[in-house]
């Protein structure tokens, strides 16, 4: 996935509003951007952090600015979760993800479950493939990724409509897309929601798959890198 303008550098004042950051460009101009994130961002979001923010021209847009990137360290972090499907999905038409690359069929936000939809349903050769995405952008220890940053009932609810499917007679994959170049293995954040963690070794239990796969990260894009370990 390539960024649609090229990435310009700046620095966070705040994060408010959850949606809204208040940026400083190098040229000192001081600008409101988006931010597609309903999470925390723990450790991501501090006043003073390097950030990337996208320009656009876009009448239908109320803000000129869009948050995409936090640079740590050397180290990329892409934090538009909303960008997490559009980086899985190529690499699913494409059939590139081992384990994901039988089906010849990839169809995006189908209804299922309890009034939910499924980020991909993969079809054709074998039975059908339940594919739900999130993005983990937490880190608290070198090289170990964590989800998820705040409490998410959402996911919780994810959890259990996979192992639904999968009692079904059905397959379900919850893959994490971690958007950092500086992760090398994922867990759980059990201390962040228990809740979450005790459905995941539920899901585990019903069947439900786990991948973790990395990014590689620049100002000019996001692509898949190769997979990640998870520690269950």
């Amino acid at each position: 996935m390539r960024f649609q303008t090229q990435l310009v550098p700046a620095t966070l004042i705040r994060r408010y509003k959850r949606f809204l950051a208040d940026c400083l460009l190098d040229d000192g101009r001081e600008i409101t951007a988006h931010i597609a994130n309903p999470g925390s961002m723990l450790g991501l979001a501090g006043e003073g952090q390097r950030i990337w923010l996208e320009p656009n021209d876009d009448p239908k847009k109320k803000l000129k600015w869009a948050w995409r990137l936090v640079e740590q360290d050397g180290a990329f972090v892409g934090v538009d979760t909303g960008a997490a499907n559009r980086i899985v999905k190529p690499a699913l038409q494409a059939r590139t993800i081992a384990g994901l690359d039988r089906h010849n069929l990839v169809r995006p936000e189908v209804k299922y479950g309890e009034n939910s939809r499924i980020d991909f349903l993969l079809s054709g050769n074998g039975p059908d493939t339940y594919v739900e995405v999130k993005s983990v952008t937490l880190l608290r220890q070198p090289g170990l990724a964590e989800f998820p940053d705040s409490k998410t009932a959402r996911g919780t609810k994810h959890l259990g409509e996979l192992s639904q499917m999968v009692a079904d007679g059905h397959r379900a994959v919850m893959l994490y897309l971690v958007q950092r170049t500086d992760a090398r293995r994922m867990r759980l954040a059990e201390d962040i929601d228990p809740a979450y963690a005790a459905a995941f070794q539920d899901a585990l239990r019903a069947g439900v798959e786990v991948m973790a796969l990395g990014c590689d990260i620049s100002p000019e894009g996001i692509t898949l890198a190769g997979p990640l370990d998870v520690e269950a």
